[in-house]
């Protein structure tokens, strides 16, 4: 069983910006992909940014340019580095990863990010 564990959240006014860390139990090169998803209260959870075992990259349109998500195999963590936060960030961010040919999913436990106006 995989175990995803997030660190990184807290309080941080608007513009500011955190780094949210998920460090897996295992080797993340045996995972297909690996992804950052948040909701929000009152809304449904959605994709922020994912990172293939290759490499490849995807965000979200509404975090283009200010997040960027990154991979240390060595360390088997993912990160999420968060700039230029707007209120609207604010949420529960959740690490997520894929691993074998049926994609099966397996969660964190998620951090709660707040952004201050």
């Amino acid at each position: 069983q995989v175990q995803l564990v997030e660190s990184g959240g807290g309080l941080v006014q608007a513009g500011g910006s955190l780094r949210l860390s998920c460090a897996a139990s295992e080797s993340i090169l045996t995972f297909n992909d690996m992804g950052w998803y948040r909701q929000a209260p009152g809304k449904q959870r959605e994709l922020v940014a994912s990172i293939t075992n290759g490499g490849r990259t995807n965000y979200a349109d509404s975090v283009k340019g200010r997040f960027t998500i990154s991979r240390d195999n060595a360390k088997n963590t993912m990160y999420l580095q968060m700039n230029s936060l707007k209120p609207e960030d604010t949420a529960v961010y959740t690490c997520n990863t894929r691993r074998g040919q049926l994609y099966i999913n397996y969660w964190g436990q998620g951090t709660q990010v707040t952004v201050s106006s």
